[in-house]
């Protein structure tokens, strides 16, 4: 507790703000419970950059911690383009202190006399990865916390080929912002170095959206949206889009399109979460709507909802989506004749049906860890093959590559594409998902999500992943586990032989179980949030769309008896 005192006595310093100290000074003296939440570690970068919650301390979201992110930053850009006139463009989202947070990151990095590109209003996460390829800038900014809790804020790095930052650049940026101290960050902004944009980007980034994800499906006129912003970001773009390509019934929900950071009509701005949806779910009901879609607050997620056989609305889940939207793209690649340098993309914890997807197209299939940065990097890293699209089970995906990172816009209009021409067809979403099922397997998924907050949370988390794999499932459901993938090893054993395999994968802390039949069981803690999460992914045969209700509650049932066993 000495070394925490120690380290909260430093930002009582005249560098601090009168408030910063101030309120340190009330910690130390009356609350040394959240003193030490606050001050006993720093912030670290995670699958998505850096995202805490916000308030005073170096365990926090504040002015000080990101100002010394961008610092380190700025050393880091000098070091890399010494020679170079460096250019940076910054977006924000909805969240609270977003709008003045980027500006405190514009006025460092001006400061450094680095040239910044300052968006003006809110936008999409999607837009700023498009942005720093438009302007031709070294690196990109977002300020978002994601579809995390209020509180919540961040910081998000793209790189100068628009993508996340990935090994070894994430580290050698995070051992620059440790070598820093607070006051090493350079806080006389130079106003001349920081340009307001909008428009112009926005229209360049609509124009590539809507040439990304229109395939000029059959009956637009027809075909009835329910869309929810969910507060967030993608009230900028995707009814401009949508209207662009032709989709002129689409009802927005009001109550929900004002972006505001404290989402006052939602328990969590997830998409992910049924209850999200719920207004516009109810509102579709009302009208008889098609189809509904919700995005996170910063617009890289999405959740759709599609009428089932039955007629009534169906939230689907990341991988049914995904399945379907990179069919659909595999099959529109596929009339102009395939080039042989096709690929598609997901994560290890996603639906193994992409991989039997790949397979039946003679596609190339590649798997990456969690974390959409991951498949941004295979784009890099193969620049002689072509990236058809991809995509991971926690509701993010992405069309082609003119964009790095998961992105909701362009998903949402291939999305509406994809159902527009079923329906046309005499067909809908569901059951050209079904067909999936007959042509590729039939792979059902479940998501635990456990929250665990604060350092007991954190020792919780840790323990719980100890425990799975120093207790190795034998069986699930009977079937015999054959396989244990050991990412923190990079080592893949066959408990019945004996076999060993590399993963040749970055080491990461997931553990996952594959038995006789397919099951898979995945483990990790979350990158971004306080939660440890376990993925359950079963499997049967489909041989005809008539089947799909009987074999679809024995998926049910074999999930629910799988999370019995595991006492989750």
């Amino acid at each position: 507790m000495d070394a925490i005192k120690a380290t909260a006595a430093s930002w009582m310093t005249d560098f601090f703000d009168a408030n910063t100290r101030e309120e340190v000074k009330k910690l130390i003296e009356n609350d040394p419970e959240e003193l030490k939440e606050r001050f006993y570690k720093d912030l670290e970068f995670g699958t998505g950059g850096m995202r805490g919650v916000m308030g005073v301390g170096t365990n926090r979201i504040n002015k000080y911690t990101l100002g010394k992110n961008t610092q380190g930053l700025s050393n880091y850009l000098k070091k890399s383009f010494p020679n170079e006139d460096l250019k940076v463009v910054i977006a924000y989202d909805c969240r609270h202190n977003s709008d003045t947070l980027s500006r405190t990151v514009a006025e460092i990095f001006s400061a450094n006399g680095i040239q910044v590109y300052l968006f003006s209003k809110l936008r999409t996460t999607p837009e700023l990865s498009f942005a720093v390829r438009h302007l031709g800038c070294h690196v990109g900014i977002v300020l978002t916390a994601s579809h995390n809790p209020p509180e919540y804020n961040g910081y998000k790095v793209y790189w100068g080929d628009g993508g996340q930052i990935v090994p070894p650049q994430d580290g050698e940026i995070i051992a620059e912002i440790n070598s820093l101290s607070f006051e090493d960050i350079q806080l006389n902004a130079n106003s001349n170095l920081i340009q307001s944009i909008d428009t112009e980007v926005d229209e360049a980034f609509f124009v590539a959206s809507v040439k990304n994800g229109n395939f000029n499906a059959a009956g637009k006129d027809d075909f009835k949206i329910v869309f929810t912003s969910l507060h967030g970001t993608s009230i900028t773009a995707i009814p401009e889009v949508l209207k662009r390509a032709g989709y002129n019934n689409v009802t927005i929900i009001e109550e929900q399109a004002e972006p505001d950071g404290s989402f006052p009509t939602v328990q969590s701005p997830n998409p992910e979460e049924p209850e999200a949806l719920s207004m516009a779910i109810k509102k579709a009901e009302e009208i008889g709507a098609d189809m509904v879609v919700g995005t996170d607050p910063d617009s890289d997620r999405l959740g759709i909802a599609v009428r089932n056989l039955e007629g009534q609305m169906e939230l689907l889940n990341g991988n049914q989506t995904m399945v379907l939207m990179t069919k659909f793209l595999l099959d529109q690649h596929k009339k102009k004749g395939f080039k042989g340098n096709e690929f598609i993309a997901t994560t290890i914890v996603s639906t193994p049906m992409m991989e039997q997807m790949a397979k039946a197209y003679g596609v190339e299939f590649k798997t990456a860890l969690t974390g959409f940065k991951w498949i941004g990097k295979m784009i890099k890293d193969f620049p002689d093959s072509y990236f058809v699209g991809g995509g991971e089970e926690s509701f993010g995906y992405m069309v082609g590559d003119f964009v790095r990172d998961k992105d909701a816009v362009t998903s949402t209009l291939l999305a509406c594409e994809i159902a527009a021409d079923a329906k046309a067809k005499g067909s809908s979403f569901y059951e050209e998902l079904i067909k999936c099922y007959v042509n590729f397997g039939f792979y059902k998924e479940n998501l635990v999500s456990l929250t665990k907050k604060g350092i007991s949370g954190a020792e919780e988390i840790k323990q719980m992943l100890k425990d799975f794999k120093e207790n190795p499932v034998e069986s699930v459901q009977g079937s015999k586990v054959v396989w244990i993938e050991d990412y923190n090893t990079s080592i893949a054993t066959n408990v019945q032989t004996g076999e060993e395999k590399n993963i040749d994968l970055p080491k990461s802390n997931v553990l996952i179980y594959e038995t006789e039949d397919g099951t898979r069981i995945a483990a990790r803690p979350s990158g971004t949030e306080p939660k440890v999460k376990f993925y359950i992914s079963t499997n049967a045969k489909l041989e005809k769309e008539a089947d799909f209700k009987s074999v679809n509650s024995q998926l049910d049932t074999k999930i629910q008896g799988i999370l019995a066993e595991l006492n989750l």
